[in-house]
């Protein structure tokens, strides 16, 4: 029998919820996650979790916000003129946009999220949309293998989009 281990290329199905039981990724939605264990294209903790088992196994497993997304940080909600969004839409809360800023030297694209809207001032959230979240997942092992299927396209997950 065949168990997970560094290195192998895995494909799995996942359903990754929040404590209220929302549902914030699941791979009936975007297809089976193909990806290379070790190679950093998925939370270590979600693929620490996968080792040792077998394929057709499914585990739950619960991921703290530090081994996730890291908690909430305060210093990473800011108030800003509505004219540093970028945009010409209209913000309101809940908007998420595109900021580009500099980090360590280079520009970089950041998603925010608008929290308020006080005139010309916008206050908004720069933090992971699952920073401080405990994050479960229940994964099945669908596949194990020791060199990719040239037919799955390995990519780096996390959240929809949120660069994680």
């Amino acid at each position: 029998m065949q168990i997970v281990k560094d290195g192998d290329f895995l494909t799995v199905e996942y359903v990754g919820t929040i404590a209220s039981g929302e549902i914030f990724e699941n791979t009936d939605d975007s297809g089976p996650l193909a990806f290379q264990v070790g190679q950093g294209m998925v939370l270590p903790a979600f693929e620490q979790a996968l080792i040792g088992l077998a394929q057709g196994e499914t585990i739950t497993a619960a991921i703290a916000p530090e081994d996730a997304y890291g908690e909430k940080r305060d210093e990473l909600i800011q108030t800003i003129g509505r004219q540093a969004m970028g945009t010409n839409a209209a913000p309101k809360p809940g908007m998420i946009f595109g900021m580009t800023i500099e980090h360590k030297g280079e520009q970089q694209q950041v998603p925010a999220m608008v929290i308020a809207v006080d005139g010309d001032q916008v206050t908004v959230d720069f933090n992971h949309p699952l920073a401080g979240q405990t994050l479960t997942y229940t994964i099945t092992v669908t596949t194990i293998r020791q060199q990719p299927d040239a037919t799955e396209g390995l990519k780096p997950t996390g959240c929809k989009g949120c660069g994680g």
